[in-house]
């Protein structure tokens, strides 16, 4: 790691390095381009200053390091803006879906038939504590303990949020699927 320490140039291709990969955690987490730019800035930041502190452990790679620093950033920048109200409130959105509704197919599976941009396009419209919590879930493995202490609210105010995610998303997908089919059956009879 000693290559990264000091000098500009390093640092620079860091950024270039990385800054993709990390630019998606942040755009997870924020829901949009403008302020996932804004936290992948700050937290390079936060990783250049504190690069010679850097020292690999057993699972602890540099990207790791450097994913956990955007991850806690971002969660800082929404924990920073959020509304007047409570953060993990219960969105009006939640109305939308009936959990007695038995799940035809699963989240995993729709999310593998569908493109992953638009995958990513879809968490991204969540409602922030939707979108926060399934992010610490899914793509960080936090348990809802953790997240719970991390978000200051309840273990099941975490799980609720989670499912209501899922929900939200499989309906989202299964919904563009279909769009999809029913568009490539469309194509090939007119073939």
């Amino acid at each position: 790691m000693k290559a990264y320490h000091g000098k500009e140039e390093s640092a620079e291709s860091l950024y270039v390095r990385y800054s993709p990969a990390l630019l998606s955690v942040c755009l997870r987490y924020c829901g949009n381009l403008a302020d996932a730019e804004d936290v992948l800035h700050d937290g390079f930041i936060k990783i250049i200053r504190n690069l010679p502190k850097f020292r690999p452990g057993p699972q602890g790679s540099l990207e790791a390091w450097m994913r956990r620093i955007m991850v806690n950033t971002s969660l800082n920048h929404i924990r920073d803006h959020a509304k007047e109200r409570k953060f993990l409130d219960i969105d009006p959105i939640s109305e939308r879906i009936n959990n007695d509704e038995p799940e035809e197919t699963s989240f995993d599976e729709l999310a593998g038939k569908v493109n992953p941009d638009k995958v990513m396009e879809l968490i991204c419209e969540l409602p922030t504590g939707y979108r926060t919590v399934f992010n610490m879930y899914v793509f960080e493995s936090y348990s809802h303990r953790e997240i719970a202490h991390f978000l200051n609210c309840s273990e099941n105010t975490s799980k609720s949020q989670l499912s209501k995610a899922r929900g939200i998303l499989r309906k989202e997908l299964d919904h563009f699927y279909c769009k999809q089919v029913e568009s490539d059956e469309k194509a090939t009879r007119q073939s």
